[in-house]
């Protein structure tokens, strides 16, 4: 039987994890600015977010999340510490070293994610609050 709690919260609480993990992967690109041979990375958010929602409907894509047909699938992953939908981003410019990021744009790219970021936890809070007035009748 599904949870109805994550049920209730739908596809915000997902969204609040993508949105985490883009950031985390954002502010690596911008901490590894200066590295030779740094590719940059991202997270393709809508086909995170289309896998979750499937997964959410009990309906299974092939290729699309983790799916663990080997016991040594998942370790892998976090071995590499690639996560799911993570892609390397192509550079407009890249350096004479290979280093592939922007910081510029990785700090455009950071401001915007941490306002989704604002804006998924805002939507997250609305929920949880809706549900504490049900909860206390208040």
């Amino acid at each position: 039987m599904a949870n109805p709690i994550i049920q209730y919260t739908g596809f915000h609480a997902d969204a609040l994890q993508l949105r985490e993990q883009r950031l985390k992967l954002i502010a690596s690109n911008l901490a590894n600015a200066d590295t030779p041979g740094y590719q940059a990375q991202d997270l393709d958010f809508n086909a995170a977010m289309e896998a979750a929602n499937l997964r959410r409907a009990g309906q299974a894509q092939a290729g699309a999340g983790l799916v663990a047909t080997h016991e040594a699938h998942l370790s892998d992953a976090i071995a590499t510490g690639r996560l799911p939908f993570q892609y390397t981003r192509q550079a407009v410019q890249p350096s004479l070293d290979g280093n592939t990021v922007d910081p510029d744009a990785e700090r455009a790219a950071y401001g915007r994610a941490a306002l989704e970021y604002r804006a998924s936890m805002s939507f997250f809070e609305s929920k949880v609050r809706n549900l504490l007035t049900a909860i206390t009748g208040q």
